[in-house]
């Protein structure tokens, strides 16, 4: 029961807002927790029991750390707790996710025949065993109190972060939850809400599931395309997946603060970007800072001399890769990532108006350029010139991040850097059969030309440019909605696109990061 399903938009969010609501009205606000965490629970639930189980032990697992924790006045007993739930989690993460992964290597490399049984990873483990590590650590290290048990399994299974994200920490989510003005009903609160959710809608149903019909038909039959296919489906693919992913986290943000709760931002219009670090400051931001605050500081930072801070970066940014799959291609689509990143560190390019530019103009008194290696660049670009090479250098690097194995990736960068043209761009566009295109096939058919190809040639190119011209040049969902006054104007788009959305929610797909 995902975001984008019938079942959710008809049944069940309305049944969890009316409950939500009604009974915080009366002012009986532990008996709304509870509904909330078993509305969450059941949410889980729909995507299978073993999941809900794996869940609850690892809550179990967790808070019963935290117990210990709270009858221990030294600091070398909470350590060494600590550093068993840690364990326990990333042993959660390794048996579900990646057990399959270093079976197999295991056997390439010496040559054994272990076998492994069928494992079937559960939806969203990713982002609950971090969000479990935060709340280990950050209360070994006195950063956090032993919660109540009702707020602390509120915070670990509140439905809208569970299964993609963001990774919240518990402090951000159970301070609002405590908040009592935020458990009364407000109409401005509940617009917004819908809002968020009605453009997440639209950027999953209506541009990245469009979009998706050429990725998918691309990386499958990567040995066949041409240059200029390879081209169409990895800027498919790039805005497919932020779609796909940032239409997710609208959707959660737009349910949550119907619930009267704001989930952190985890999308600032990365594509905007003029650095690979300016990037990853707006893409997958809750990702970013866990890696940089249990990972990247505990590591030395930038505090241990340039070498250090290097191999820092390309440790955080491996890790990162890994988090996202068990493959060699995420490892690498990783450690092209952290390479891009200490490139912008070492600080041989500028890029104007960015940290590295203002920087240098302000004889690097600025705190947050501490972790330039080099105080002026040898040579300073236009912001737009920044921008467009970013934007190129992560396109590329989603080679890896598509494709079905390194062999497939490799063939992907051979057939977009050594030019060929068999003429496979009509297959792969072909499959871009949408309704519109009716309208186009009558018009040159009534015009008495041979319309299938055209067409097909003429709504692909219009798909790309339309949606890269919305990702490239609008606001972000939350700015949007920050600006947008509810006048009547309005209200009649935001029917008409959800209206659009809902029809195209007969052919429900799933969201790309569930397998994260």
């Amino acid at each position: 029961m995902g975001f984008n399903s019938f079942r959710f938009i008809l049944l069940f969010l309305p049944m969890l807002l009316a409950g939500w609501h009604f009974i915080n009205k009366t002012g009986k606000h532990a008996v709304a927790d509870v509904f909330l965490i078993l509305m969450s629970l059941y949410f889980y639930y729909s995507f299978g029991l073993s999941f809900l189980l794996v869940l609850l032990v690892s809550l179990a697992v967790n808070y019963g750390l935290s117990a210990l924790m709270e009858k221990m006045s030294g600091s070398g007993q909470k350590r060494a707790l600590k550093v068993i739930g840690v364990l326990f989690n990333l042993a959660l993460l390794f048996y579900f996710k990646y057990m399959g992964f270093f079976v197999d290597n295991i056997n390439a490399l010496t040559g054994a025949a272990l076998t492994t049984r069928q494992i079937l990873m559960p939806i969203g483990i990713s982002f609950f065993t971090f969000g479990q590590i935060s709340f280990i650590v950050d209360r070994a290290r006195g950063d956090a109190p032993h919660y109540p048990l009702l707020q602390y399994m509120m915070y670990t299974v509140y439905f809208p972060k569970l299964i993609q994200g963001p990774i919240a920490f518990h402090k951000e989510m159970i301070d609002q939850f405590n908040d009592k003005s935020l458990r009364t009903y407000d109409a401005d609160r509940m617009a917004k809400g819908i809002m968020s959710f009605i453009i997440g809608l639209a950027k999953k149903v209506i541009l990245a599931d469009t979009l998706s019909k050429i990725v998918v038909y691309g990386f499958k039959y990567t040995y066949y395309l041409d240059t200029i296919t390879v081209i169409v489906v990895m800027l498919a693919y790039t805005f497919q997946i932020y779609l796909d992913f940032s239409g997710y986290c609208d959707m959660a943000g737009g349910v949550s603060l119907m619930l009267g709760f704001k989930l952190p931002t985890n999308f600032n219009s990365p594509y905007k970007a003029a650095t690979a670090k300016e990037l990853w400051q707006r893409w997958h931001m809750t990702l970013s800072r866990f890696f940089i605050k249990y990972v990247y500081i505990p590591l030395g930072g930038s505090r241990k001399g340039k070498i250090r801070t290097i191999i820092n970066v390309i440790i955080v940014f491996v890790l990162s890769g890994l988090w996202h799959g068990a493959g060699w291609t995420y490892i690498c689509w990783g450690m092209m990532q952290g390479l891009l990143v200490v490139w912008d560190n070492l600080g041989i390019v500028g890029v104007k108006e960015s940290e590295l530019h203002t920087a240098a103009v302000s004889g690097n008194n600025n705190k947050k350029a501490k972790y330039l290696l080099r105080q002026t660049p040898l040579l300073t670009i236009p912001r737009a010139l920044g921008n467009a090479l970013t934007f190129l250098m992560f396109v590329i690097s989603l080679v890896f991040f598509g494709a079905q194995n390194m062999t497939y990736a490799f063939q992907m960068f051979k057939r977009l850097f050594f030019w060929t043209y068999p003429g496979f761009f009509y297959r792969t566009a072909e499959n871009l059969e949408i309704a519109e295109n009716y309208v186009f096939r009558q018009l040159f058919s009534q015009l008495g030309m041979d319309s299938a190809q055209i067409v097909v040639y003429m709504v692909t190119m219009i798909v790309l440019l339309m949606v890269s011209a919305i990702v490239m040049t609008r606001k972000n969902t939350q700015q949007i909605i920050e600006d947008t006054t509810f006048d009547k104007k309005t209200i009649a788009f935001l029917t008409v696109l959800f209206i659009w959305s809902f029809v195209s929610l007969s052919n429900v797909s799933t969201f790309i990061y569930f397998q994260f």
